[in-house]
């Protein structure tokens, strides 16, 4: 069902107090990883969007028990644990619906298994490469098989016996990288896989909290198969990349000032706060908490005249999921800004290069679009056109549009604003929330 959503200009300072929901991510990975622990793994802060929903139904389909509830206000979940081997063979089809993580990860992990298993997505998941896991999978002896020579879901996994390797991604990628660490979990001996860049680590950071047998050597990590799992009490921080959002409104609109509580801040997903600080924004972080896995902290974000600059793709790399963000944030920035090294970012829920070009463009920001990126030139607060404006069904697109919509001279509606609730629901209460409050 298409929701559509209108955002109003914003003619006050954004102001409070907000704590942001919690990390897609790690919600993504304590459910997987607790249920082939042994004993139960409490998940405190789920993230209970319709990706994670996506990884939680997966796995109740073969049989894991999973109980549902609240903790001092935040999404609880129990992961009553199954080991390594104690999953069943599902009944109908695995349904990953939007979610790439759960997609591939879950592949890794299925080709582990002594059952037969399929698992396919929504009409955008299936048109997402698929073949960059398959191959090492593959090559570890998995035994996977699907559309268009194996490269796109659905895709079928037969039992197989899986083999240790040593893997030099061509990419760096924490989906790829996790999907082949949680395959290595049930093969024969080492399996170790080596990035050109260093992506996100939650996945190895919660592996080794749960016992794993798993070292990391600068950009190679390294893990021992059939090595049980224990289960652990994760309490998820705040998602950084969902913070993003409330980041940049807060940057861009006048004489603002907000706290955002709770935020997941490893340093692997920092990429977004060393971009805006490059770009003049005025953001601190305020009670560092390092204690559990993942270190969290309040961030604290004020009014800032911001400036173009150029962003690699190094840069980008800790900031990818962030991009559609970054570049509202340069429609607000005085001079010129360009994105390159963004390429991946063709083959997301959409075509977030395209995508933003068109929304930009279309509120009258001079844009032009590369293979890899995107160049603009920004414009002042109130100066963007409004109207309508499709996102494609992308949660990270519609988020950056309604903050997009506060800093323009008439009203912007997003026509399909339901898809917040991948990643966000509660969003657009949220902006809401922090908009009323200034004065």
């Amino acid at each position: 069902m298409t929701k559509a959503v209108t955002i109003l200009p914003l003619k006050k300072p954004v102001r409070g107090e907000i704590s942001i929901t919690g990390d897609k991510s790690i919600s993504h990975r304590a459910v997987m990883l607790g249920a082939i622990a042994e004993g139960d793994t409490v998940i405190r802060g789920f993230l209970y969007g319709a990706d994670n929903r996506a990884t939680v139904a997966a796995f109740r389909a073969m049989g894991l028990e999973i109980e549902e509830g609240f903790e001092k206000g935040a999404k609880t979940l129990i992961v009553h644990g199954t080991g390594l081997r104690g999953l069943r063979e599902p009944d109908d089809i695995i349904n990953a619906l939007n979610s790439g993580t759960t997609a591939r990860l879950l592949t890794g992990l299925l080709c582990g298994q002594s059952f037969f298993s399929v698992i396919t997505g929504d009409d955008s998941l299936r048109t997402r490469p698929m073949k960059r896991i398959v191959e090492p999978l593959s090559l570890m002896g998995g035994r996977i098989s699907g559309r268009v020579e194996s490269t796109l879901l659905p895709l079928a996994i037969t039992p197989s016996e899986l083999k240790g390797i040593n893997y030099s991604t061509p990419v760096a990628s924490a989906q790829l990288k996790s999907s082949i660490l949680l395959a290595g979990l049930y093969a024969r001996g080492r399996t170790s896989v080596t990035e050109p860049a260093l992506s996100r680590n939650h996945t190895e950071t919660m592996l080794k909290a749960m016992g794993a047998d798993i070292t990391v050597d600068n950009l190679t990590v390294t893990i021992s198969g059939e090595r049980p799992l224990k289960g652990i009490h994760i309490d998820v921080p705040g998602d950084i990349s969902s913070a993003a959002f409330l980041m940049v409104a807060a940057l861009i609109v006048p004489e603002s000032r907000l706290l955002i509580k709770g935020v997941g801040v490893n340093p692997t997903r920092m990429g977004i706060i060393h971009i805006l600080k490059k770009m003049g924004g005025d953001i601190t972080l305020l009670n560092l908490k390092g204690d559990g896995f993942e270190p969290r902290a309040d961030i604290l974000v004020s009014a800032s005249n911001l400036k173009g600059i150029n962003i690699t793709g190094t840069e980008l790399l800790p900031a990818i999921d962030e991009f559609p963000i970054i570049t509202i944030a340069a429609a607000f920035a005085e001079g010129s800004t360009g994105i390159s090294g963004a390429g991946e970012l063709r083959v997301k829920e959409s075509d977030r290069i395209s995508v933003m070009r068109g929304i930009l463009r279309g509120m009258g920001v001079s844009c032009e679009e590369a293979p890899d990126g995107l160049s603009l030139e920004g414009r002042e607060y109130g100066t963007l056109g409004g109207g309508s404006f499709n996102t494609r069904g992308d949660h990270r697109v519609a988020m950056s549009l309604a903050v997009a919509a506060l800093g323009a001279r008439e009203e912007v509606t997003i026509e399909d604003g339901h898809s917040v609730d991948v990643s966000y629901p509660g969003f657009f209460t949220a902006l809401h929330e922090i908009s009323r409050t200034g004065k």
